[in-house]
């Protein structure tokens, strides 16, 4: 495993580049967003070309290029779709488009959202049926590809396990799995325990992770809460908060993931300025700790 962090974590901590970034806090992979216009994240962005295109294979090499240029990969490509929007074919192609444009760039792995429209009011067979037609489609439409599509447990659905269980079952393919969230499970108010067993029953199915942290008080830590309790006092740095990222990584390598590890601090808000900074840094030197990097 290797440590990686997300180009929007970068710049939220005041950094007015990613490569100012990346150089600063010693890392050399990214989770990259990809828009729906195919437009992304620029290394080193200029006033004539703040957001490149990747829109095209000379386009898509050049952003390679560059990544190389700065010595950097891109871990892991990110999409928000809607596989229950009101143009589900768009948010197919678009889908579809970015895992090529993965392949492109020798990227292993495509995030995507496990949010959709009407979630909260649809039946759990209706909505476990609505997203494997997306994913089965996404799919279908790159035939031959070895990138894997990673849904994220974010939100309402994702973290429920049973619809987690039956869109795996039901989708059926080894290219399908999980960006493994290990804030986002004790977010909607799984107890500690039940987190790790969670985890460590989705760790086979791991493409990709997301790593932020919640610190609670001890009396609730084993409780069932309601979703996102207090998640604005008591979201943590990674370092500081109750999910064990050692135990984390310990059950993933047991399982044989060898992606990378993704920082994802939603607690950076609580900090201004240069101390945005300092603590990224140290959650840096934490996961790098962790993985042996």
């Amino acid at each position: 495993m290797y440590a990686s962090i997300r180009d929007g974590i970068v710049t939220y901590a005041g950094y007015s580049t990613l490569k100012e970034g990346m150089l600063d806090l010693d890392l050399w992979a990214l989770e990259i967003a990809v828009e729906r216009d195919l437009s992304t994240s620029a290394l080193s962005p200029t006033p004539g070309d703040p957001r490149p295109m990747l829109d095209s294979p000379a386009a898509i090499a050049a952003y390679r290029k560059e990544l190389q240029n700065h010595n950097t990969r891109a871990a892991t490509l990110f999409v928000a779709q809607d596989f229950n929007g009101k143009d589900v074919e768009a948010e197919v192609m678009w889908t579809a488009e970015v895992v090529r444009i993965a392949d492109a760039l020798g990227v292993a792995a495509v995030r995507i959202d496990s949010i959709m429209t009407g979630e909260r009011d649809l039946p759990l067979d209706r909505r476990v049926d609505i997203f494997a037609r997306g994913v089965t489609a996404v799919l279908d439409a790159t035939p031959g590809s070895q990138v894997a599509l990673a849904m994220e447990n974010h939100g309402y659905q994702g973290n429920d396990p049973e619809f987690v269980e039956r869109l795996l079952a039901k989708v059926g393919s080894e290219r399908f799995g999980m960006t493994l969230d290990t804030g986002n499970f004790y977010w909607y108010g799984h107890p500690l325990d039940t987190v790790y067993e969670i985890m460590e029953w989705l760790a086979p199915y791991t493409k990709h992770t997301h790593l932020k942290n919640i610190s609670f008080p001890e009396d609730v830590r084993q409780t069932r809460r309601e979703i996102g309790w207090e998640y604005g006092e008591y979201v943590a740095p990674i370092p500081d908060g109750d999910v064990d990222h050692a135990r984390v990584a310990a059950l993933l390598q047991a399982a044989g993931y060898q992606g990378d590890f993704c920082i994802e601090d939603e607690s950076l808000g609580k900090w201004q300025g240069a101390e945005r900074k300092q603590v990224l840094k140290r959650e840096v030197d934490f996961i790098k700790g962790l993985v042996g990097q």
